[in-house]
């Protein structure tokens, strides 16, 4: 700032020098006889244009200077934020940890006071064999022996997961290394599918191999798969699928768990080599399966890539091939931490490309937020080229376009949008992509979805009616009015009063004929009222039944 303020000063006193030299070059002039008019305005002129010259230069140089501090101030503001919002992670973690440590501390504190009062409730067994000896208590398991003492210290992991879990049958099934009784356990409950899973982890303790223990009940994944198998409709070998998957889920985990359990006690040298044999036999079944078929939801794949992650042997495998594999389950909640780890954070642009180009932009915002990311692939042009694909007709000209096919176009650009609005909720977008074009949207497309169901349902044929005796339907009426009845009308007797008539059959009085319809399921022709065809000749009349 000195420089520049000592640079300014000269500039202004150029003025002043201009002219204490004009001063000095007319005393010159005065002393010779030839004039030097001319001589001294090119002089003047010079001096002028040099002192504007500078001028600009130093107007240039202080805007840049002004700039260059515009840009440092917003650039530490902009760090001054990112460290305040590092902090507030900070502190936003230890609050989770701490209210996880309170969590754990209640349920210990509980589990004691549970354990003291069946101790108080249930006392011990005394016997006496009556010779004189002193009283022995009965012999019980050890996990059964409670003393006072015990109950002054913290009991055991294992006793207390046992004691705060809902269902203690879990804990029971995993102790036994039950692994068909625990499949067929989940599937009888799935309706507590949520509170089953956050007791898994804690059951699992119970099992005296746990990691072998869920290898185990991996033995069905493609057993249940035969030749003819619809995968899509077997609801049961569906089910058993999912449950592979969560409970590898359970273990991870309990693994990540370092106060509850060891990782390296648990998932040894012999369980990671039993581990990578089914992940060998399993991953030739991959190769048949098709990306865009999958749509990113493949259980086959998800499987497998838990299996990978959760006995950590993805190393032995080429991550070209895992890579691969990430799209088929972009679709699913657990991608984000399945690719955490594989090790594969590294890839996530190219697998979000890959997203991108195949038409999944949802899964790309998706990843994009999970990873960070959304400054390369930004969210809102992402769900504008989604919904813009969702938008296109079919080849056919619209003029000429069926109704099935419009509808087509009309159901995806819905599920389509109400896709982007999920997305945009999720990822509190609405300032940058406003939502209420979107949703009149949708309820145009519902409204003409409702429309046209109710035409064609007005469309279909009407079923038959029921005969009066409730038996079967009856025969079409030929020469009855409108308002079709089974009871004569007053008013208008310009039709015969029958229940049904035969064609070219002209029966007798209705006095007589009428009610013997109406008064019995079967009635005999009267030999006086003979019955005869339109060509005159008469036939037997023969019973009928209703």
């Amino acid at each position: 700032m000195d420089n520049t303020h000592s640079v300014s000063t000269l500039i202004d006193c150029t003025t002043s020098k201009i002219q204490q030299l004009q001063k000095a070059f007319s005393e010159l002039e005065s002393h010779r006889a030839v004039t030097l008019n001319l001589k001294w305005k090119e002089l003047e002129a010079h001096f002028h244009g040099l002192e504007k010259s500078l001028k600009r230069r130093f107007d240039e140089l202080e805007s840049q200077e002004k700039e260059f501090e515009t840009r440092t101030v917003e650039a530490q503001k902009l760090l001054e934020k990112r460290q305040a919002a590092v902090v507030a992670k900070e502190q936003a973690s230890l609050e989770i940890l701490q209210k996880k440590r309170d969590a754990a501390a209640y349920a210990i504190t509980n589990a004691r006071e549970k354990q003291r009062k069946v101790s108080t409730e249930e006392p011990s067994v005394v016997t006496d064999d009556g010779q004189g000896e002193p009283p022995s208590v009965e012999e019980k398991p050890p996990d059964m022996i409670v003393s006072d003492s015990n109950c002054q210290e913290m009991k055991s992991p294992e006793m207390v997961s046992i004691e705060v879990m809902s269902y203690p049958q879990l804990a029971k099934l995993c102790e036994q290394m039950d692994t068909e009784g625990l499949h067929t356990f989940i599937s009888d409950n799935r309706k507590n599918l949520a509170s089953i899973r956050e007791e898994i982890p804690l059951a699992l303790r119970a099992a005296a191999n746990p990691a072998l223990f869920v290898l185990e009940s991996l033995e069905d994944f493609y057993r249940l798969e035969g030749p003819n198998t619809d995968r899509k409709k077997d609801a049961n070998l569906l089910g058993v699928r999912r449950t592979c998957i969560m409970l590898m889920e359970c273990l991870s985990t309990l693994l990540t768990n370092p106060e509850l359990v060891s990782a390296s006690d648990i998932i040894t040298e012999e369980v990671k080599d039993m581990a990578e044999a089914i992940a060998e036999e399993w991953k030739p079944k991959l190769d048949a399966l098709d990306m865009d078929a999958s749509n990113g939801n493949s259980l086959e794949a998800h499987a497998f890539l838990q299996l990978l992650g959760t006995f950590g042997i993805s190393s032995g495998f080429d991550e070209e091939e895992l890579f691969r594999i990430i799209p088929m389950v972009s679709r699913r909640r657990q991608a984000a931490d399945l690719c955490r780890s594989l090790g594969l954070t590294e890839r996530m642009p190219g697998v979000i490309e890959v997203l991108v180009n195949s038409g999944r932009q949802i899964d790309a915002v998706n990843l994009a937020f999970a990873f960070e990311l959304t400054e390369k692939f930004s969210p809102v042009p992402l769900l504008k080229s989604y919904l813009k694909e969702a938008r296109k007709t079919s080849p056919v000209k619209s003029g000429n376009a069926s109704p099935t096919a419009q509808n087509e176009v009309n159901d995806r650009e819905l599920a389509a949008l109400k896709a982007v609005l999920k997305s945009i909720e999720e990822h509190k977008l609405e300032e940058q992509y406003p939502v209420d074009p979107l949703q009149k949207r949708v309820l145009q497309l519902e409204k003409a979805k409702a429309d046209k169901k109710r035409v064609a349902e007005a469309a279909k044929p009407q079923p038959k009616r029921p005969r009066a005796n409730g038996v079967g339907y009856a025969p079409r009426v030929t020469n009855v009015v409108t308002d079709k009845t089974f009871y004569p009308r007053v008013a208008d007797n310009r039709y015969p009063q029958y229940v049904y008539d035969r064609q070219f059959v002209y029966p007798g009085p209705a006095d007589n004929h009428c009610p013997s319809l109406l008064g019995s399921a079967t009635y005999n022709m009267s030999p006086a009222h003979g019955n005869y065809y339109a060509t005159g000749y008469q036939y037997q009349p023969a019973a009928y039944l209703h």
